[in-house]
């Protein structure tokens, strides 16, 4: 073990060297290979529902609803949409389809049936696997979005459609080998994402893109002393971090131990019961469980953490004697920086630190130019495996590229020790519980209502959820606010929006909002004279006006 820190440049040239080193070709080879590794050793519990998988029975499944699927019609290239909660049904069609060449479309469970019908019908999913909870949404509809037809629907659950998802998974045969060779620069995900402004975006991500993700992400982890084996993921698995980490997972040979949903009144006891090693640890988690005799109970190695206070970051290393470190990654490019373990000092910083493997960043000035060092500017990124673009997109390709180069739309600043650090986010996104929420999204609901000429919706300071969601509302003409009440505001949005994105604060607007000189809604100025951002305004979880 080294007695001595790496310096900069020694990191640099240590993560040149893992570039270098073999991938697997697909998902479909990457499962196989572990399962060949570990066979029957556990690889998931989904503790909850009292279910463990091996190696080698998440590798067989796979194959046989491969097999299953591709005698239903499923071929190299469909777009196959998911809509299934934290079980077994999700990560094992992922290895199926990409076992096949098909295209997954991960669909968040808690959207709303407009917001699934534009991501099925704009993704043209052929075939949808879903949840039987979920299956009303559909049912409710005059007609399927898009290429959906009913006998393309396989049901996840208890229920009375034909097409059952355990049936296909039982009649398949393990030796599936597909039809047409699956390489890395196949796609493998069309992970829809808000990402910068306006309704949610098809990111295409190949099979290398997660196999990069994955290694990356474990290679970083694994230390001389690491010893991680047992993962918590806890979000829920239509994002990108419980995809990556289960992956991660297995090609540590650890074994996952997956949540239905995030609960802070259980997080410590997870954590205990399940000897967890390696977590996404959320802050109020810390504040949740004050220092206790449990602490030493506790088995944690490494921590991934965001945005955290230096505070919180000094107390959870000293309480558990745990690695804790930040980074910086979004769905287009996976990881762009990381914190190496050996940057004591600077993590506890807010630095999301240094270029992660296969990653090239750059910031840059509006004229395109670098930045020096310190100075504030865009953050472009390039590098083997980041998105191919947005699907159906053109005008959005065209903005955020410039040749290999991704624009992220996020202001950094790297400072003389070559370390990255986050500034803010030049297009509007709030951030509220790890969850992305456009504000223009929410504003063309809010805009869609009668009663609501104009609306500007910008993010407020929470202590639980970072950010929350607040809206400023114009009414129309002649109207006030006692014929436009909060609650009837409160209930068209949720029949329009998934329940993170509906707005807890509104506030009535009375005469004009600020405006720049073209006449929009100059958001910046509407912040900064606010003095108190919840002065005058309805609190809807709270039910009263503050």
């Amino acid at each position: 073990m080294r007695t001595q820190s790496p310096t900069v440049a020694e990191e640099l040239a240590h993560r040149k060297r893992q570039e270098l080193l073999a991938l697997p070709e697909s998902l479909g080879a990457f499962v196989r290979e572990q399962a060949a590794l570990y066979g029957d050793k556990t690889a998931a519990v989904w503790f909850e529902r009292g279910i463990g998988m091996t190696y080698a029975q998440i590798d067989r499944a796979a194959s046989q609803l491969a097999d299953s699927l591709v005698k239903r019609g499923v071929r190299k290239g469909c777009h196959v949409a998911l809509m299934l909660k934290n079980t077994p049904e999700f990560p094992i069609t992922w290895i199926a389809l990409g076992r096949i060449g098909a295209v997954m479309v991960p669909v968040n469970t808690a959207y709303t049936h407009d917001e699934m019908t534009f991501v099925l019908t704009d993704a043209d999913a052929q075939y949808l696997v879903i949840d039987a909870e979920f299956v009303p949404r559909l049912a409710d509809a005059p007609a399927l979005p898009g290429l959906l037809a009913w006998e393309r629907v396989i049901v996840s659950g208890a229920s009375d459609h034909p097409l059952q998802w355990q049936a296909l998974v039982d009649a398949g045969d393990a030796g599936f080998k597909a039809a047409s060779a699956v390489s890395r620069d196949d796609l493998l995900n069309l992970q829809y994402t808000s990402g910068t402004t306006g309704f949610p975006k098809g990111c295409m991500l190949s099979h290398d893109y997660w196999m990069i993700h994955c290694h990356g992400a474990a290679r970083h982890r694994r230390g001389p002393e690491a010893g991680i084996e047992n993962v918590l993921i806890w979000a829920p698995f239509f994002y990108m971090d419980p995809m990556w980490q289960f992956l991660m997972t297995m090609k540590l040979g650890g074994t996952a131990y997956i949540a239905e949903r995030m609960s802070l009144s259980r997080f410590m006891s997870w954590l205990i019961d399940y000897r967890i090693h390696y977590c996404i640890f959320p802050e109020p988690a810390l504040s949740q469980f004050p220092p206790g005799e449990r602490d030493t109970e506790v088995c944690l190695k490494y921590i991934s953490i965001y945005g955290w206070t230096r505070a919180a970051r000094e107390e959870v290393q000293a309480r558990f004697n745990v690695i804790a470190r930040e980074g910086f990654g979004m769905t287009e490019v996976g990881t762009g920086a990381l914190v190496p373990a050996w940057a004591h000092d600077k993590a506890l910083e807010r630095t999301c630190g240094l270029p992660a493997p296969f990653r090239e960043l750059q910031i840059r000035r509006d004229d395109g130019s670098i930045a020096d060092t310190d100075e504030i500017g865009e953050l472009w990124i390039r590098g083997r495996g980041i998105l191919w673009g947005y699907y159906k997109r053109p005008e959005a390709n065209a903005e955020s590229f410039d040749g290999e180069w991704f624009r992220t739309g996020d202001l950094f600043r790297r400072d003389a020790d070559g370390f990255y650090f986050i500034v803010g986010r030049i297009k509007e996104m709030i951030k509220r519980a790890g969850e992305n929420v456009s504000a223009t999204e929410v504003e063309t609901v809010l805009r869609s209502m009668d009663a609501i000429d104009e609306a500007a919706v910008v993010p407020v300071p929470d202590p639980l959820r970072r950010e929350e969601v607040k809206a400023y509302l114009k009414l129309r003409e002649g109207l006030t606010q006692a014929d436009v009440p909060p609650a009837d505001v409160f209930a068209y949005c949720a029949k329009h929006l998934a329940p993170f994105k509906v707005p807890r604060f509104l506030q009535y607007v009375e005469g004009d909002f600020p405006r720049t000189p073209s006449r929009k809604i100059a958001k910046k100025r509407l912040i900064a004279e606010t003095a108190d951002p919840f002065a005058d305004t309805y609190d809807r979880q709270e039910s009263r006006w503050r």
